[in-house]
């Protein structure tokens, strides 16, 4: 193993890598408590860290008694500090809790957060934030089961078909058209959002009575796959454009890695019924018309026979209940497809690994790492069918392949063949290369033990990738299949060679844009040829110098895949090892689609127009996925073309893929939508996070096509095309001062703020393009809870969290975590303990005034001065405060939790107040309310966007 690298300039700005730490510009606003520049910290706040170090208070671990006798206050600060002096909570605004009153809320220096207001039953189980969620004609309960509303259709009624469903009781009348949620405008400057708004589900999409052909709560689609921007949608293609909301979906067809995770009804008898004009699939809002013979499409119309076998069980040779059909009661299913819907048969998983086993793999503990984490995931492959194959292809300035044999053979050494011509690499043995697990399991185990000692001495700085790609996609071709590239060096000889293009004096000017295009036109026309040929790329990257990650990351965009980045990564240090091992293990135990294509059907008069995402637009709605991943989110953006005269319409996602396990299948989901002529309704049905996604997708493809200027600009002129609209149109500006706008979007200028100062985007000279690269392939991809948290990362105060925090709760077993803050260093009080995590990082801030009872608890040392800064893990202790606290921190780091899939193990780092500027720095990017490098702070942001709409 090699010796332990440098000091990795925490993972983000190797230091190795580009030269030097970064160095971010502060802003005298943000500097630490006690700095010359800075502001005195608030008076509670100095008088606790002066009782703290009077009397070197330590508290009781095993009660965490407040002042108020242990009752903390739900969603705010509790009553008092576990490690401080109590701190007063001022009321919140629609059931939040409220900013310190000692400090400033955005946008008047002397305003409280927010005006008490009284808040208003939920919808759907979930305590709604103010009265945005109120329903108006209909009742509350309309939302809680969005289409599933009472029965079945006038026409069968009238004709008496048997076997119907029961209709519960009829639902208040309503109006024609149009939905019941109400607009309630907000003032962004004296009522902000606070950042838990963004754990709430969207608007409730309100459909009118009998919208849905059984009662079944799950008739309309979750949120969880798919959510569209407008909950309710413009009935004309002006009315859209007048209210220059954006109208798309944000789809994600699964939401969990394994399917015991998240199971879906599926049916499995074969008998699909689908529209003859719009191939929609038949679902819970077509009408039955002819004693059930018939049924109308409820995208364009027509009307169609049901096949004779639907309620006919043809294993059990009788007679089955209609209404129990999953298709009819579930928005979201799996049909198993027939014969006809393959062009071949079902295509095995392949895996080939294409390892870099150059001297920067070798000494890094690359090649040694991902071959013992490939052994000990062997059992996590999905082979359920025992057709799973894998091969294995070594690189440095020449091809190394290897031959595994049987397991049956005499003769059970793995040959390796070396090919040192890279302009037209050939196959030496095309037979021998790709094996199934099953029988060569011995013997790929024996060769993955090897491989590490095979090449521990190689001093070659070659890397020919490039044409290792080109021979990969020879072998698996005529299958189809993953190649899994793990490199640790720029790829500097053969097909696709890339040059050293990093230029310190580009970053941060309007030359920078350049580096993020691709260097090299072959990572384009070579991605869409294995497309083509179902082949799909994954990309790992580890490097301690520049990668080229703008051009490397082409391949998994245009085939399906992925990019992971790991800057300075070394596998001596721990931490690293075992984030790339949990991350690498997960991504090979995934239950993955393959040779899959997507289309998006809708209601007569809507067109899908535009499609972002990692995948191929094979036609003018088709995206093509040589694999289909699990962990990933696609942007659709819809277009209105005719007028709509129906009360509601209906999108329908299909997914054809094979299974892992060889198996042909559609995943169906169908998301009805009410439609209105009114413009308030619009506004009251949008979806700020849906909204944030769309926008993140726009401003990745402005950075990739146009300009950083272009992406950056993006959010902030929607944003104010957005509050200009409602100020004009829905008399904004007549509802009081300040800045108005819906309380179902209050949270989007904090959002739009984020992105615009994401790594990805914001203005800097001291991003390296590696870094920014990458970030942009995140901004593109994660899943929507995962996205606004990388936009807006989760701020939780540790050493004054809720009694019940950190430790499970008694009814559903999980982890209880604090209360959310926003990001403002306002909120940090010096003898404070805090995690800032973004999804992809964690920070443990630790204050500079903490109490040595404090450091002795949860690190274990006696002095602040001792714990170590940097990545690292927190030591287990035998005390209750150690162990809520790591409990917060891999609750924190749970994605399954959130409802998503995803294979990200953040690190973490120990940042001490007083400790490495440059880490703390880091560390304080992620606070967004905060002025820092170039970036406004959000009282400005507001302010500018006031200033804006005024004129």
């Amino acid at each position: 193993m090699a010796a332990p690298p440098p000091n990795d300039g925490y993972g983000q700005y190797p230091p190795q890598q580009y030269g030097e730490q970064p160095q971010y510009p502060v802003d005298p606003a943000q500097q630490a408590y006690g700095s010359p520049a800075s502001p005195p910290p608030p008076a509670a706040a100095q008088h606790g860290a002066e009782h703290g170090k009077k009397k070197k208070r330590a508290y009781a671990a095993q009660a965490f008694e407040v002042a108020t006798g242990g009752n903390a206050v739900v969603g705010g600060q509790p009553a008092a500090a576990q490690y401080g002096i109590p701190q007063p909570a001022a009321p919140g605004f629609g059931g939040y809790p409220a900013q310190d009153a000692q400090q400033p809320a955005y946008g008047a220096p002397a305003a409280p957060y927010g005006a008490p207001q009284p808040a208003v039953p939920g919808v759907g189980g979930y305590q709604a934030p103010d009265p945005y969620y109120s329903q108006g004609a209909a009742p509350a309960a309309v939302g809680a089961a969005p289409g599933g509303v009472a029965g079945i259709t006038a026409g069968i009624q009238s004709m008496g078909f048997g076997g119907q469903p029961q209709q519960p009781q009829q639902l208040p009348a309503q109006a024609a058209r149009g939905p019941a949620n109400q607009l309630y405008p907000t003032d962004l400057l004296n009522q902000p959002f606070n950042v838990a708004e963004l754990e709430l589900p969207p608007p409730p999409i309100v459909l009118p009575p009998n919208s849905s052909v059984t009662p079944s709560p799950d008739a309309n689609c979750a949120p969880k796959y798919v959510r569209s921007t407008l909950n309710a949608v413009p009935t004309t293609h002006s009315l859209l454009k007048k209210s220059k909301l954006p109208f798309a979906l944000v789809i994600q067809p699964y939401a969990a890695l394994h399917d015991l995770d998240d199971p879906v009804p599926v049916v499995q008898d074969q008998v699909i019924s689908r529209c003859r004009r719009c191939r929609s699939y038949i679902n819970p809002f077509v009408t039955f018309l002819d004693h059930g013979h018939r049924w109308r499409c409820n995208m364009c119309n027509l009307t169609n026979d049901v096949p004779q076998a639907f309620d006919w069980d043809a294993a059990a040779q009788k007679s089955v209940d209609r209404w129990q059909r999953h298709e009819l009661n579930h928005a979201v299913v799996e049909f198993v497809a027939p014969q006809e819907y393959m062009v071949r048969p079902p295509q095995p998983l392949v895996y080939l690994f294409l390892f870099d086993v150059s001297y920067a793999a070798v000494s890094t503990g690359l090649l040694a790492t991902s071959a013992r984490t490939i052994l000990d995931s062997l059992d996590r492959i999905p082979n359920a069918d025992r057709r799973t194959r894998l091969g294995f292809i070594a690189v440095d300035s020449s091809l190394h392949y290897f031959s595994v044999p049987r397991d049956t053979e005499e003769n059970g050494e793995t040959s390796m063949l070396v090919v040192s011509d890279l302009d037209e690499p050939f196959l030496p043995v095309p037979g021998e290369l790709l094996v199934p697990l099953t029988e060569c399991r011995q013997n790929i185990e024996s060769f993955l033990n090897k491989l590490p000692e095979m090449f521990a001495n190689n001093q070659n700085n070659g890397n020919c990738m490039g044409s290792a790609l080109r021979a990969g996609h020879k072998l698996i071709a005529p299958l189809g299949g993953k190649i899994t590239v793990l490199s640790s060096s720029l790829p500097n000889v053969g097909y696709g060679k890339l040059e050293m293009r990093e230029d310190k004096k580009l970053l941060g000017t309007s030359k920078e844009s350049g580096l993020l295009q691709t260097a090299n036109s072959f990572y384009k026309s070579f991605a869409v040829e294995c497309s083509k040929n179902q082949v799909s790329i994954d990309m790992f990257l580890f490097s301690s110098q520049y990668q080229d990650v703008a051009s490397l990351s082409n391949l998994p965009r245009y085939t399906g895949g992925q990019t992971w980045f790991y800057p300075g990564w070394n596998a001596a240090r721990p931490e690293d090892a075992v984030k790339f091992a949990s991350e690498f293990s997960d991504y090979l135990s995934s239950e993955i689609g393959l040779e899959a294509v997507l289309r998006v059907r809708a209601t007569t008069g809507l067109r899908m127009s535009t499609f972002y995402g990692n995948f191929f637009n094979r036609s003018s709605d088709l995206c093509a996925f040589p694999a289909f991943p699990r962990d990933q989110c696609y942007v659709v953006e819809v277009a209105i073309d005719e007028n709509l005269t129906k009360n509601f319409v209906c999108l329908q996602t299909a997914v054809l893929h094979t299974t892992c396990n060889g198996e042909r299948r559609i995943r169906v989901m169908t998301l009805a939508l009410p439609t209105t002529t009114n413009l308030a309704d619009v506004y009251a049905s949008a979806d700020q996070c849906a909204i944030a996604t769309y926008f993140s997708h726009k401003a990745v493809e402005k950075a990739l096509s146009n300009s950083l200027d272009a992406a950056r600009d993006l959010p902030q002129q929607k944003l104010t095309e957005l509050l200009q609209t409602f100020r004009k149109e829905l008399g904004g500006g007549s509802m009081g001062g300040g800045l108005q706008f819906p309380s179902n979007l209050r949270g989007l200028p904090a959002l739009c703020l984020g992105l615009t100062k994401h790594v990805g985007l914001r203005k800097s000279a001291l991003i390296p393009s590696d870094i920014r690269s990458a970030a942009l392939d995140q901004l593109s991809t994660l899943p929507l809870p995962l996205l606004m948290q990388y936009i807006y990362p989760r701020l939780y105060s540790l050493h004054d969290m809720p009694d019940n925090a950190g430790i499970p709760d008694p009814e559903t077993s999980q982890i209880v975590l604090p209360p959310p803050m926003n990001l403002s260093s306002e909120r940090f009080v010096p003898f404070g303990l805090y995690l800032i995590d973004d999804g992809q990082t964690q920070f443990l801030w630790v204050g500079r005034d903490a109490v040595p009872q404090l450091i002795l608890d949860v690190f274990g040392v006696q002095e602040r001065t001792q714990v170590a800064v940097g990545k690292g893990t927190l030591p287990e202790l035998d005390n209750d405060f150690n162990e809520r606290v790591r409990n917060v921190i891999a609750k924190s780091r749970d994605h399954k939790s959130k409802g998503v899939g995803s294979i990200i193990f953040p690190h973490l780092y120990i940042v001490r107040e007083d400790g490495e500027p440059s880490l703390k720095l880091w560390a304080q990017t992620l606070l967004v309310d905060d002025r820092a490098d170039q970036g406004m702070s959000f009282q400005q942001w507001m302010g500018m966007l006031r200033e804006k709409v005024s004129n």
